[in-house]
Parts: C-alpha cells; sequence; structure tokens
C-alpha cells in the first residue's frame, strides 16, 4: 500500500524501519538538532525550517511561507511512491499532517477534498492540519478554498501528547494504479 506515514519527531527511526521508507520530509523549527534515521536517503530528506505557527510576523518565530508549500509539492511530486514518504514535525499534529494532505494531493490532484480531509480524520483523531499551509496549499494546487473547507469541516483534532504516528492512504485510485 503506498501511503504517507505522520509521525511525531520522537518516533522518526522506528517509523521509518517499519514502514520501510527511504524518502522523509522533515518541518521543524529552524536549527532544532535531530538525527536522520540511516534508512532515510540523505538525497531524499527534505528539511523545511519553520514553527507551528498560523501568523507571520510572530517574534523570532519563522511561520510556514510559500516558499515552504512549494518545497513540499516538488518534493512530493518526485517521491517515487515505491516506498511510502515519512513526514514528521516536533509533535506529528499540525505542521505535518497539513504537509502530508499537501503531498497526496500534489501526486493525485484528482482527489476530492472531502474525502482526503474524512480519510485524514480516520487516520488521526488527533491531527489539526497547520491552516497556514493548508490556505497556501489549497491556493498553490488550485484547490479553489476546496481544501480549506474540507478541513474546517473535519474540526479541530483530540488534545494529543505527541506519541500517535499514523498512516495516511493515498487515493483509492493510486493503489489501482500501483498494482
Amino acid at each position: 500500500m503506498t501511503a504517507i506515514i505522520v509521525s511525531p519527531l520522537a518516533r522518526i527511526a522506528e517509523m521509518a524501519v517499519r514502514h520501510r521508507a527511504t524518502e522523509m520530509v522533515s518541518l521543524l523549527a529552524a536549527n532544532q538538532d535531530f538525527h536522520r534515521p540511516a534508512v532515510i536517503s540523505k538525497d531524499r530528506h527534505l528539511l523545511l525550517g519553520m514553527n507551528d505557527i498560523a501568523f507571520a510576523g510572530t517574534g523570532d518565530l519563522v511561520a510556514p511561507a510559500e516558499v515552504h508549500v512549494e518545497e513540499i509539492i516538488r518534493f512530493a511530486r518526485t517521491w517515487n511512491r515505491e516506498a511510502p514518504l515519512l513526514i514528521h514535525c516536533w509533535m506529528g499534529v499540525s505542521r505535518s499532517p497539513a504537509a502530508a494532505v499537501i503531498a497526496s494531493l500534489a501526486v493525485h490532484p484528482e482527489e476530492e477534498d472531502e474525502s482526503l480531509a474524512r480519510r485524514l480524520r480516520e487516520a488521526s483523531p488527533y491531527a489539526t492540519p497547520n491552516a497556514r499551509l493548508i490556505e497556501m496549499g489549497d491556493v498553490m494546487l488550485g484547490r479553489q478554498g476546496r481544501l480549506v473547507r474540507a478541513i474546517k469541516a473535519i474540526g479541530r483534532g483530540a488534545d494529543a501528547d505527541g506519541n500517535a504516528p499514523f498512516v495516511l492512504p493515498l487515493h483509492a485510485k493510486a493503489t489501482a494504479d500501483a498494482g
């Protein structure tokens, strides 16, 4: 099954090995130190420095920006899909679920936004995608507000302790195409 694995930072090595991931997107605060799991190819690791905030101009914090979303889209479109893509942030609740949704739509633009949002909620009762990333992804992927509305419709996720990785299966067409 081709899928996107969403994980908190503390569990990336475990998730990479368990799901045999070789490609990874990291969404962490600038200069946050961590070790890339050895099974992740260095040239297939995208590291984006941003904080989990929804507004620009918040002190020294780096808000998600269009350049970050462009990189997520570019990276997803070059993902070979032979193994799951691992996406993580600090807790696996906000930035990484947003990036997973954007990546999913980047590789399967025919996906219905509502279906994807429901699949996200089924995969994780905790996911609360970063609104700023979702808004920029909606525009950059030409969703015309559908993605923003779909994510708002599933509501805020339940409170989480940052220890709940999950699997977001790709659009059903992806499985048929892969087989």
